[in-house]
């Protein structure tokens, strides 16, 4: 898979792009990046990529020319435009069901902005859609790009290692992830829970399971009503409802 950054700050991305998952992916030759400043496709001498707003108002919009240039470059040899996805708080809010998506595609152009905003032609003519990371601003595109891209390599076949680690991510199921324990056994009194030494995979899924309801009741009840539940799913949630105490197992 290949992701173009369109920035204004490349510098940004290098930490990102060199580290941890990342790093590896791009080793493996699993993911391609390129990141890329687009005031390198401003054409007077000044390369400037923002301009005052016309209407009068405060800050500096960006110039349509610029990034228009650089999608119709990084393009030329596609015989279909990969998407382009503006970073915007304007946009619709980032899940992992669009992480999902978006990890499909072979290629993505991200556009990362700054100052005020954008030219509203380059929404109209250029972007396919609009993404937001949160309700609240930042000073520019390039953190949410991260965390789109982010969110979106460790969905690639291979990235993880295991595919079964993505698959049980929180969200990735519906739900909030079930508690995780490893070694030792007993840390300062506080024990794993005894299913879990079992080894009684049944069990021990059921558990899991039951305490990833449990913690989506409890911390974000409102992905409940979209989770894909069954009927012991339900009876377990209307026993929680009655007992603030542990589920049973």
């Amino acid at each position: 898979m290949r992701f173009d950054v369109l920035t204004l700050f490349p510098e940004m991305f290098h930490g990102f792009l060199s580290s941890s998952i990342m790093k590896r992916a791009i080793e493996n030759r699993l993911v391609s990046a390129s990141v890329v400043d687009f005031r390198e496709y401003s054409t007077d001498k000044h390369r400037t990529v923002d301009d005052t707003p016309y209407g009068g108002g405060g800050g500096m919009v960006l110039k349509p020319e610029p990034l228009f240039r650089a999608v119709e470059d990084l393009a030329r040899n596609e015989s279909v435009r990969p998407p382009v996805l503006m970073m915007s708080p304007q946009g619709r809010p980032f899940t992992q069901k669009k992480a999902e998506e978006l990890s499909r595609h072979s290629r993505l152009i991200l556009m990362c902005g700054h100052y005020e905003g954008y030219d509203e032609r380059i929404r109209e003519h250029l972007v396919d859609e609009e993404i937001s990371i949160g309700d609240y601003v930042l000073t520019g595109g390039e953190l949410p790009a991260m965390v789109v891209m982010d969110s979106v390599i460790r969905l690639i076949p291979g990235v993880l290692g295991n595919h079964a680690s993505a698959e049980a991510d929180s969200f990735s199921t519906g739900l909030l992830e079930y508690p995780q324990y490893t070694r030792p056994a007993d840390f300062r009194g506080w024990k794993v829970p005894d299913v879990l030494l079992s080894g009684h995979h049944a069990q021990i899924e059921r558990w899991r399971r039951q305490e990833a309801l449990k913690r989506t009741m409890e911390r974000r009840p409102d992905l409940l009503d979209s989770a894909d539940l069954t009927e012991e799913d339900r009876a377990h949630l209307r026993t929680l409802n009655r007992d603030d105490g542990p589920s049973e197992v």
